[in-house]
This record gives C-alpha cells, sequence and structure tokens, in this order.
C-alpha cells in the first residue's frame, strides 16, 4: 500500500508539478515526509523553516502589518507563507504551516493544538484552521499529515 507522501508523489510526477514548503511550527517535519520518498528531487524543490517571525519577513515575505495585526499563527499569516514560498522557491505548489506545538505558547482564543495550514497554486491562495491534541510530537505529526493530505486532495481536482 503507497503512503500518503508516495501517492503525492506520483500525482506530482504524472502532471509535471513542483512543491515546496514554508514551515514554521512543524520545523521541518513536512518537507522530511516529502523527502523520505525516493526520487522526491523529480518534484520537490526545496523547503524554508521560517520559525521566527523575522525568517517569516525577510525571507518569505510575510508583511510585518500582518503579523501585528493579526498575530503569527493566523489565516492570514499562513497564506502569506504559502504565496511567498510559492515565489521564493519558484514552485508550482507551496504548502505553509503557522500554528501551536505546545506544551506552552497559547494564549486567549489561540490554544495549544491550534493550526492554520496554507496552500498556494496560480489558481489561488487559501488556508484551512485545524486544532489537534496531544503531546508536542503528535501535534506536529498531526499537522504535517493535514497538510499532506489537503495537497493530495487538492492535486486530485486539478
Amino acid at each position: 500500500m503507497n503512503t500518503l507522501e508516495q501517492e503525492i508523489g506520483e500525482m506530482l510526477r504524472e502532471k509535471g508539478g513542483t512543491i515546496g514548503v514554508v514551515e514554521s511550527a512543524t520545523g521541518g517535519l513536512i518537507s522530511h515526509m516529502v523527502t523520505d520518498i525516493p526520487g522526491s528531487s523529480d518534484y520537490y524543490k526545496g523547503s524554508v523553516t521560517a520559525y521566527s517571525n523575522e525568517i517569516k519577513v525577510s525571507v518569505v515575505g510575510v508583511r510585518a502589518e500582518t503579523i501585528a495585526s493579526y498575530g503569527a499563527v493566523s489565516p492570514q499569516v499562513a497564506r502569506e507563507m504559502a504565496r511567498g514560498g510559492r515565489k521564493v522557491l519558484a514552485v508550482d505548489v507551496c504548502l505553509s504551516d503557522t500554528g501551536i506545538a505546545g506544551p506552552g505558547g497559547a494564549t486567549p482564543g489561540k490554544p495549544v493544538g491550534l493550526f492554520y495550514i496554507g496552500l498556494s497554486h496560480r489558481d489561488g491562495t487559501y488556508s484551512r484552521k485545524y486544532i489537534f491534541s496531544g503531546d508536542r510530537q503528535e501535534i506536529k505529526r498531526q499537522a504535517a499529515e493535514a497538510a499532506l493530505s489537503w495537497l493530495k486532495e487538492y492535486l486530485s481536482r486539478m
């Protein structure tokens, strides 16, 4: 049985598409999962682990005003990360994530486990909200799997 990562790789090869990732709270886990597949260099071009707000702004192109207005963990920032990453990495599709993996970091209205996943493609830029539970590693794993599941769903409609 093929893994999610293998299925995504096959879909990208069939379509001739490329992907990149801008990760914050997952810290490179999405990229790790994608590159665990032999031959992933056919479609995976790279990533930026934009853990700090400074890197989100200076490297990826998130507007400082967006972070100031909505916070780093917001749908707006997830979308700007994905859109900026698509340009910086010169890929067809870019995934992004921003969230609170815990155990600390929660604020009023933003609990541990809150994540926003972004996806940008020439047809549009989108975000989805998730709330995961578990310990830090479990939350990061769930976020990475959610991002890849959404990518598979998106690719299957293209």
